[in-house]
C-alpha cells in the first residue's frame, strides 16, 4: 500500500508542480552520465554497453538505498511520492503542448517553430502550421508513454529502483540512442534496452488511448481498429502504437515527412482521417492527461489484485 500511495502522491505533485525550472533531479543525472561518456566513448558496441550499465546500474541501486531508507524510517511514502515526481513529465509535457496550441491558434508560426524543439527533434524551419500540429500530436502520443504511463508502470512493478532504473534508461536513450553518425554503435545498446523497457507500457498507453477516445469526440471502435492495422508500421516498435492509437482516436491523419537536421525520413502514414490540424493539439492534450490518469488507475489497481491473489493463496 505504501508505493500506491507513494506513486498516487507523486501523480499529484506532477501535476501541481510539474518540472523545477532549475536543478531537476534528471538534469543532474544527465550532466553525471554526459561526464562519464566523455571518459569512456568509443565507436563501440562494447563501450556503450558499458557505459549504459554503469548508468542504469547508478540509478537502479540509488532507488534500493532510497527503498532501503523508507523501509526504516516512516517516510517511506513521502520518499516514493518524492521520486515520481522527479521521474514523472506529463504536466509539463501537457504544459508544452497547450503552448504550442496557442501559438499556432494565433497564426504565430515563428512562435511556434521557436517552441517546437521542447518537443522533439525535428527541423521546424520549413513547417507550415498543420505539419506543425502534426510534430507536436506525434510527440504528445509518444511522451504519454515515455513521460507517464511508463514510469508508472515500472514503479508499480519494481517501486523506486525501477522508476529511477526506467528514467535513466529514457534519458540514455535520448542522449545516445539516435542513430547518428557518432552513436550508431556507442548508442545501439541504451537505444534496444529503451525499446524493451517501453515495450509493455506503449502497448498499455494504445489500449487506454482506445478506451479514452469518446473523451476527445472519438470512436473506441475506430481507434482500436488503426491501432491494430497502422501501430506496427512505425520504423520505432513502440511509438508506432501511441501514435496509431492517438490517430485513431482523434481522428486525425499522422506520418509523413520528417527533418532532422540533414537527415529526411519517410515515416508511414497513420489512420483514416484528415491530416492533423492545431485544433488537434488540445484534444491530444486532454487525451495524453486522461490515458496518466487511467493508466495510474491501472497499475494500482492491478497491484491491489495482485495482493489479493497473493493473499487468497496463503489461505
Amino acid at each position: 500500500m505504501t508505493t500506491d500511495k507513494g506513486l498516487l502522491a507523486g501523480l499529484l505533485l506532477d501535476a501541481l508542480a510539474g518540472d523545477p525550472r532549475r536543478g531537476h533531479p534528471v538534469a543532474a543525472f544527465g550532466r553525471a552520465a554526459s561526464a562519464l561518456e566523455r571518459r569512456l566513448y568509443r565507436d563501440s558496441v562494447g563501450r556503450g554497453a558499458l557505459f549504459t550499465a554503469a548508468c542504469v546500474a547508478g540509478a537502479a541501486g540509488a532507488g534500493l538505498v532510497v527503498d532501503a531508507v523508507g523501509r526504516r524510517t516512516a517516510g517511506r511514502t513521502a520518499l516514493t511520492a518524492a521520486a515520481t515526481w522527479a521521474v514523472l513529465g506529463g504536466t509539463s509535457l501537457g504544459r508544452e503542448g497547450l503552448a504550442m496550441a496557442t501559438a499556432l491558434e494565433a497564426g504565430d508560426i515563428e512562435a511556434a517553430r521557436r517552441r517546437l524543439p521542447h518537443l522533439c527533434g525535428r527541423d521546424p524551419s520549413a513547417l507550415d502550421a498543420k505539419e506543425l500540429a502534426r510534430a507536436t500530436v506525434e510527440s504528445v502520443a509518444e511522451n504519454t508513454s515515455d513521460a507517464a504511463v511508463a514510469p508508472l508502470f515500472w514503479g508499480a512493478v519494481l517501486g523506486v529502483p525501477g522508476l529511477l532504473a526506467y528514467r535513466a534508461v529514457n534519458t540514455l536513450d535520448a542522449m545516445v540512442g539516435h542513430r547518428g553518425p557518432r552513436y550508431l554503435r556507442f548508442g545501439r545498446v541504451a537505444a534496444r534496452l529503451d525499446d524493451a523497457a517501453n515495450w509493455v507500457p506503449a502497448r498499455l498507453t494504445g489500449l487506454l488511448t482506445v478506451a479514452c477516445a469518446p473523451l476527445v469526440g472519438g470512436s473506441p471502435r475506430d481507434a482500436y481498429a488503426i491501432l491494430r492495422r497502422d501501430g506496427a508500421a512505425h520504423p520505432s516498435p513502440n511509438a508506432g502504437r501511441c501514435e496509431a492509437a492517438f490517430a485513431g482516436a482523434l481522428g486525425v491523419r499522422l506520418g509523413g515527412v520528417n527533418v532532422y537536421g540533414n537527415r529526411v525520413e519517410h515515416r508511414p502514414e497513420l489512420g483514416d482521417g484528415r491530416a492533423a490540424e492545431p485544433r488537434d493539439v488540445r484534444r491530444a492534450v486532454r487525451l495524453s492527461r486522461t490515458v496518466t490518469v487511467a493508466s495510474a488507475a491501472v497499475v494500482i489497481g492491478a497491484r491491489a489484485a495482485v495482493r489479493a491473489w497473493a493473499r487468497s493463496r496463503r489461505r
